[in-house]
């Protein structure tokens, strides 16, 4: 019986798998990898909050006009979303750190540093800017940098100005970031103020090589000052309907009401 039982046994196994046809090789069990879901970008108030944080002694509304600012240039293409932003309040005087630099796709304070002013703009504080070659005065608005170079003051980083009218013409007046003996807190003590140069934000010899390498290729800089003009009329944070008075406002008021914590929590 047992060789009767096993021949059988393999005809009826044959005839099944003949009716279902060829069979498919066992499955194996694979790792995975589900792809990460796309993180949504953090909210302008989110990423101000953020910025006020690592830079507590800066100005919350400049910083969110800067943002705004960088907003529209990457909507406009002019630079990627992983930009680097630096900000140089001229509203503060020269005698005070009033530029910061932040990496804000890795949520860090970079720099925060001295810089000067043109010689026409003012004296410890500047209050008169131009677009004009030969004023020898700063110009405000928002900038992409661009590529660097050896000149007269050493390792140098040209810039482009985004804000027609107010700092379009920065690269024929030659207006880049640079390191100068001049720009030394130590001068203050003899003649009230840091040294001042021809136009350009100018850098702490010791720093500039530093920060220019951190802002170089296609990031962006943001000079503020409170002029009635520039604030009426530039182009580069205007792209979403806020006016700039409205951004400041805005800002300083969620400041206040949040206990001046960096949290914005309610604007006007």
């Amino acid at each position: 019986m047992r060789p009767f039982h096993f021949a059988f046994t393999l005809i009826a196994a044959l005839a099944v798998g003949g009716c279902s046809g060829p069979q498919s090789r066992p499955s194996i069990a694979r790792a995975t990898t589900v792809p990460a879901m796309p993180q949504p970008a953090p909210s302008r108030d989110a990423t101000l909050a953020l910025l006020q944080r690592l830079a507590p002694e800066a100005d919350p509304g400049v910083l969110a006009l800067a943002l705004a600012a960088r907003g529209c240039a990457v909507t406009a293409g002019e630079v990627d979303a992983a930009s680097k932003l630096a900000v140089i309040d001229y509203s503060l005087p020269s005698t005070q750190r009033r530029l910061w630099v932040f990496d804000l796709a890795g949520n860090r304070l970079l720099q925060h540093e001295y810089v000067a002013h043109g010689q026409g703009s003012g004296d410890n504080v500047a209050t008169h800017f131009s677009n004009r070659d030969n004023s020898h005065q700063s110009s405000l608005g928002l900038y992409r940098t661009a590529e660097t170079y050896i000149g007269d003051n050493g390792y140098s980083l040209r810039m482009d100005g985004l804000d027609p009218g107010f700092n379009d013409n920065a690269r024929n007046r030659a207006i880049v970031m640079h390191g100068a003996w001049y720009v030394d807190p130590d001068l203050a003590a003899h003649q009230g103020r840091i040294g001042r140069s021809h136009g350009c934000p100018a850098l702490r010899q010791q720093v500039a090589r530093v920060v220019i390498d951190e802002l170089k290729d296609r990031q962006l800089l943001f000079a503020y000052a409170d002029d009635a003009q520039w604030l009426q009329h530039a182009r580069s944070f205007a792209c979403d309907g806020r006016s700039a008075r409205q951004i400041l406002v805005a800002a300083r008021s969620a400041h206040v009401l949040g206990g001046g914590n960096g949290i914005a929590t309610a604007a006007p």
